[in-house]
């Protein structure tokens, strides 16, 4: 049995500097492509980990609501009119707000973000956050985000080292008093590209450490529990259509591609994102291109051979294609490895949640390939011209 290497093969080899020196600058378009795709969708997780970790079927919003980090409050008043709607089981208010959170080791006050809510009626669907409800309804006690960037200071390895007396004071923005509140247990939120870290306490410790900036009677979220078997569709457009025009309904998927549109359209980092990686996909093809075209430059007269002694052009053009597809394949395995690697890097740096996802990596696999295959087809029309008469 005879095995009959491709000559797409070894014309690609024949230069094997040229060959690595190509195949390198294709995987560094994949690694580009993957970062961006990573980041992108760390974007996207951080910035829903609240909407996919709330409890409730329906979210009553402000009419002004442009994003979690940057809501709008509004009346309680319309979340307990909600509560008088056919199929509607219960209700629970949140209120969302930044503090200043002083570390308790250098003196320095850091952004973070508050949540609050009443413990009799939680609206976090964590296991931590449920297994300290109880803790929650003392006074002035917190949770604190294990995964908050590391510039707060060691909250959570003294609790863990068994420090339960833990006291950290929380400024309310341009308010030169603080107030103090005892760490009383950890959970896992994580930050986001607005975020850089996140506590929850009661609703009544809430508006303690924000007494003249937030009273009780503003809220930022509604949390709305359907009675089992209520049509959803229904009462989402009964409450739209009784519900005065100061505050809107969400589905919790809605809520989601709400807050997903926000990061994409309306913010630097989402534009920033989407244009690179339409470059790296142009940019890729260009390479790839410029690849081709000169490995069919310099196989020119072997082409014309060839079409002198009878091959007909598409096989020509086959040896291109698989030529492209060559490239892709061995261009994409050092992309992906290299991509795992940074990933890692990246989540422990930043804390984000950028992970390596099936989705990602056959997104990218089949954008490699459609970009040499792209190539190919631009390259060929050299390829085209080759004339027997061109030996002579």
């Amino acid at each position: 049995m005879n095995f009959k290497i491709p000559l797409a093969w070894l014309q690609l080899v024949q230069q094997k500097i040229r060959f690595l020196i190509a195949v390198a600058g294709i995987a560094f378009i994949v690694l580009l492509m993957f970062v961006q795709l990573g980041f992108q969708d760390a974007l996207y997780s951080s910035a829903t980990a609240v909407h996919q970790n709330l409890r409730g079927d329906l979210f009553l919003v402000s009419s002004q609501y442009k994003s979690l980090t940057a809501s709008q409050s509004f009346s309680r008043t319309r979340l307990y009119q909600a509560l008088g709607f056919d199929g509607v089981e219960s209700v629970s208010p949140m209120y969302l707000q930044f503090a200043k959170l002083k570390n308790p080791e250098t003196g320095e006050k850091y952004s973070i973000y508050v949540i609050g809510f009443d413990p009799g009626q939680p609206v976090m669907n964590i296991p931590e956050v449920e297994e300290n409800l109880d803790k929650l309804k003392i006074p002035d006690v917190m949770l604190f985000d294990r995964d908050s960037r590391p510039e707060f200071g060691p909250i959570a390895a003294n609790f863990n080292k068994g420090d339960t007396e833990q006291t950290i004071e929380i400024f309310p923005f341009d308010a030169p008093i603080g107030y103090k509140v005892r760490v009383g247990g950890l959970f896992s939120l994580g930050p986001s590209f607005g975020v850089d870290g996140n506590l929850i306490v009661s609703d009544s410790t809430f508006l303690r450490i924000n007494p003249n900036t937030r009273p009780a009677e503003k809220i930022d979220i509604g949390a709305i529990t359907l009675t089992a078997g209520a049509d959803q569709e229904r009462i989402v457009a009964n409450l739209e259509a009784n519900l005065p025009n100061d505050v809107r309904v969400f589905t919790r998927k809605g809520f989601i591609d709400f807050e997903k549109q926000y990061w994409s359209v309306r913010t630097p980092i989402g534009f920033i994102l989407n244009i690179m990686l339409t470059m790296a996909s142009v940019v890729g093809v260009v390479i790839v291109y410029q690849i081709l075209y000169s490995n069919i430059a310099t196989q020119f007269i072997a082409y014309a051979t060839l079409k002198a002694i009878g091959y007909p052009n598409i096989y020509l053009l086959n040896v291109v294609f698989q030529q492209a597809l060559i490239l892709a394949l061995l261009a994409y395995i050092p992309g992906f490895l290299f991509a795992v690697g940074l990933y890692d890097f990246a989540m422990t740096a930043t804390k984000l949640p950028i992970v390596m996802t099936a989705n990602n990596a056959l997104i990218v696999f089949v954008s490699v390939v459609l970009m040499c295959i792209t190539s190919g087809a631009l390259a060929i029309n050299k390829l085209r011209s080759a004339d027997p008469a061109d030996i002579f």
